[in-house]
């Protein structure tokens, strides 16, 4: 789960094996590729295969993973590789463009309450949607007393620029990233949810601490704006920061690490131009808004992030681990308080969706595809 589980770097792979937490059987053993890194060689294995247009993994406390496929189905991977068939509970979702089931996350304290939590494009009149968050208690048969706790406002037509990732805070709050919707100038207004970040209390409350607290319902979910799509997020374990990747337009793909109450500048300003070749003015024209961290120009598509903690590849503990849509793999950055820079890519050959650190201390890709898959990703022996 988001709350990664940590191996020593000392322990044998027999002790893991024994313990049930390194995959054993046929699926492991198709490897794909090694490929060359900073760590050395890695090999990357086939772990899962049969999903539809995977969009989120989540690992649970004993080793096992969830998996949310577009489409709306949610699924249990096991420590072999094997999936669980659909699990019944799951919500109705608007399944078009960009819309699906989403991001999935479990509970920091699943393992007491079996909670998980759930992200994706919500179905509304007359061929609208927007993003909702909803949870609900992991049981024998699925998901039960499944509940909608926040919807993005308004709900309005097409489908792209959902978002969405969920992250958990230190201090117990959600953090959920919402893309505008493409729409583009509601991002600039805090009468609604669309090109924000907002955070919610795990009931789907808000914090009285919130920046905008006193201005009413909406407003006093957003904890920054100014956003485009943001399908990366995650808390840096040392500082308890949270950072995400943000999608630009026609170059200008950011990494921020969004502070209370700032405006991210979209779309007034942008490291990248609209798509009909048209200049967007650069973030440094203006100084009332935040600038990103790190831009890129070609695009990376930053889809899945993960800051690693695990003991298999030591010269990655720290680094944010971001899956790539265009680059095609992953790409490394190293992170120090609020400064950010590139550092490697990882090729994968493959549109990489998201990114989980198994309690292997293992990486687990999943590729956006109509036959998408799971890989795993260790040192070559």
């Amino acid at each position: 789960m988001r709350s990664t589980l940590t191996l020593s770097a000392r322990s044998p792979v027999a002790a893991l094996v024994a313990a049930g937490l390194l995959a054993t059987g046929p699926a492991l053993a198709q490897a794909v590729k090694t490929v060359p890194t900073s760590a050395g060689p890695v090999e990357v294995s086939r772990f899962a295969d049969g999903l539809e247009r995977p969009w989120g993994i989540d690992f649970l406390p004993d080793g096992r993973a969830l998996v949310t496929e577009k489409p709306g189905r949610l699924r249990i991977m096991a420590r072999d590789g094997s999936l669980s068939p659909p699990l019944a509970g799951t919500p109705k979702v608007f399944n078009q463009g960009q819309g699906g089931l989403m991001d999935v996350a479990a509970d920091p304290d699943f393992a007491r309450n079996r909670t998980v939590y759930l992200a994706y494009a919500e179905p509304g009149e007359n061929g609208t949607a927007g993003t909702a968050l909803g949870r609900g208690t992991l049981g024998d048969r699925g998901i039960e007393d499944f509940q909608v706790i926040f919807r993005q406002s308004p709900k309005v037509d097409g489908g792209n620029h959902f978002g969405t990732r969920i992250a958990f805070a230190p201090d117990g709050h959600i953090f959920l990233t919402l893309g505008e919707r493409y729409k583009f100038d509601p991002a600039q207004k805090r009468d609604n949810t669309l090109g924000k970040v907002v955070r919610l209390n795990r009931d789907g409350s808000l914090p009285n601490d919130n920046p905008f607290a006193g201005e009413g319902k909406t407003a006093g979910a957003i904890w920054s704006y100014g956003h485009r799509n943001i399908e990366a997020a995650a808390i840096d374990p040392r500082s308890g920061s949270l950072w995400i990747g943000e999608m630009g337009p026609l170059g200008g793909d950011e990494l921020n690490r969004p502070e209370a109450g700032r405006n991210y500048g979209w779309p007034v300003v942008s490291w990248g131009k609209h798509y009909d070749g048209r200049d967007i003015p650069d973030p440094p024209t203006r100084k009332d808004f935040a600038d990103a961290a790190i831009h890129w120009t070609p695009v990376i598509s930053p889809s899945g992030m993960v800051f690693y903690t695990g003991g298999l590849f030591r010269d990655w503990q720290g680094s944010a681990l971001l899956g790539s849509l265009s680059a095609r793999g992953l790409v490394r950055v190293a992170i120090d308080e609020s400064s950010a820079k590139e550092v490697e890519r990882i090729p994968l050959d493959a549109r990489i969706r998201d990114v989980a650190q198994g309690p292997d201390g293992a990486l687990y890709v999943i590729t956006d595809a109509a036959d998408g898959v799971v890989l795993r990703l260790t040192p070559a022996k």
